[in-house]
């Protein structure tokens, strides 16, 4: 399975970036309407300038209860690991794993073309064990 599936099973294939100078109170507003856990920072919205999740507002205003009138670039993660549509599914989830990421960005050709949660891949991984599992079943009951 490849990064590229898992984007096309998505049901929506919005990508919502934040720009870098964009205050702290709108990204959190931004979380909150879209009910995610992270927006990635693009000044065009095509490009990649980095990431900000939830994790980052927290562990900011657990050192600095200020952070909450600064912008997105003081607290986003500029160095970003990414994926490419044909990267294998299981390498990306086991890079997710060891590195604790939760979101990854997608880009192909310097482009920006989507975004893979933790939550898409465990959604893709449960299809795929039900799907065996009716298989082993039918197996078994055939007459």
């Amino acid at each position: 399975m490849r990064i590229g599936e898992i984007l096309a099973a998505k049901p929506s294939h919005e990508i919502v970036t934040i720009t870098p100078d964009a205050g702290v109170r709108e990204l959190i507003a931004r979380l909150a309407e879209h009910n995610i856990g992270a927006l990635i920072v693009s000044a065009d919205g095509t490009s990649l300038d980095g990431i900000v999740s939830e994790r980052d507002v927290v562990r900011h205003l657990h050192h600095d209860g200020t952070v909450i009138n600064n912008t997105v670039d003081a607290i986003m993660t500029s160095e970003v690991q990414t994926a490419a549509p044909d990267d294998d599914l299981d390498d990306v989830m086991a890079t997710m794993t060891e590195r604790r990421f939760r979101h990854i960005p997608v880009v192909e050709d310097g482009s920006l073309v989507g975004i893979v949660s933790i939550g898409d891949v465990v959604k893709h991984k449960i299809g795929q064990l039900e799907f065996e599992r009716d298989q082993l079943d039918s197996y078994v009951h055939q007459s």
